[in-house]
């Protein structure tokens, strides 16, 4: 299987990596085959493909042009690579910015919206119609993204949020998303929102209040990252409990917590090596992945298992090459059978009660 993304009926599909983190200059990494060939050269199956440039996939020509999409498929098929899902997430954190990050979040804009936040607003919104067409073009039924926020800044309550204002910015929010999702369930495809620190969906209440928020949409879904959640002290497994209908798709990142007399979850303004949460590469902090893929594989989760690299230490080649052979050891073919079958006897109403000592 190459090309489109197909589920296996229960089985976690892998290993796969998300390019964002590799694009650069120099080849391999500045052309689509160049990326596609590299990644299946290190063992991966499928491709996360980022979509806020046009340096190895043009989105808005991929929602236009079903040949285009032909012939993105066909180098695909060339180097037995999936396609998992397309991201958006930097044009999905501009369908939604608070003018206090205006001029940080203006860097990924093209130069015609900056400045502009309607005009960006616009522009974000119509890329990501763009990426439900181009994702059905593809065969893909799944879409990675950030919420954007209104409310971050309102984080911790201090000052005292005014009565009312969460659930303003919650309706806001939903009034620029549900002509999105409402596209998306056109294309037969599901958003699966990354929840990350920075977004209005950071935990699993604020993913709830945004639920609530466009009426428990279908297509508003869940991307499970559990390096955010160690971050955030979450407890990552009981997430999986509770959210397990609503995660579509997985980033596997790993991160480390810990806490010092000097800082803890909040960072005090720290570079990335001298916080006490910081991302690492696969094996390198204190994710409990074996947990993680026990929990998806007992709910039926079917989607891509999905490298991002982030480490603060390890370079990304190096995590890359240890990611595919990482993610391979963790997958769990599902159980076809009961391991005690073998002990089995037959059964009948009549043996049944004989066994529970109930006269006829």
């Amino acid at each position: 299987m190459s090309g489109k993304a197909k589920n296996k009926n229960g089985l976690i599909q892998g290993p796969a990596i998300f390019l964002a983190q590799f694009l650069a200059n120099e080849e391999p990494f500045n052309s689509f085959e160049g990326i596609i060939k590299w990644a299946a050269s290190l063992g991966y199956k499928g491709v996360q493909i980022p979509t806020s440039g046009t340096q190895i996939f043009d989105l808005e020509r991929a929602a236009k042009d079903q040949s285009y999409c032909d012939e993105v498929l066909a180098i695909c098929n060339k180097y037995g690579i999936t396609i998992t899902e397309l991201s958006t997430h930097l044009q999905g954190q501009l369908v939604a910015v608070h003018p206090a990050y205006d001029e940080m979040f203006d860097n990924f804009a093209p130069g015609h919206v900056k400045g502009d936040p309607q005009a960006r607003t616009q522009w974000a919104i119509e890329q990501l119609k763009f990426a439900a067409q181009a994702s059905k073009n593809l065969g893909l039924t799944g879409h990675a993204t950030f919420s954007g926020a209104f409310l971050w800044h309102l984080m911790y309550p201090w000052p005292q949020r005014p009565a009312g204002i969460v659930e303003q910015g919650f309706t806001e929010l939903a009034k620029r998303w549900l002509p999105i999702l409402d596209a998306f369930d056109s294309a037969g495809v599901d958003i699966c929102y990354e929840i990350h620190p920075g977004e209005d969906l950071h935990d699993g209440a604020s993913f709830e209040l945004f639920l609530d928020a466009v009426n428990h949409h279908p297509r508003a879904n869940i991307l499970f990252d559990p390096s955010h959640f160690v971050l955030q002290q979450l407890d990552y497994l009981s997430f999986i409990d509770i959210y397990h209908e609503r995660i579509k798709a997985f980033h596997v990142k790993d991160a480390e917590f810990n806490p010092n007399g000097r800082s803890g979850v909040y960072g005090g303004y720290q570079g990335w090596q001298e916080r006490p949460g910081r991302f690492r590469s696969l094996g390198d902090g204190q994710v409990d992945f074996k947990g993680i893929f026990s929990k998806l594989t007992q709910y039926g989760f079917d989607g891509w298992a999905v490298l991002e690299w982030e480490c603060c230490l390890k370079d990304s080649e190096q995590g890359a090459a240890e990611g595919a052979p990482f993610i391979t050891e963790h997958l769990i073919t599902p159980a076809k059978r009961a391991f005690d079958d073998f002990a089995g006897a037959s059964a009948s109403e009549q043996r049944n009660r004989q066994i529970l000592g109930l006269s006829e």
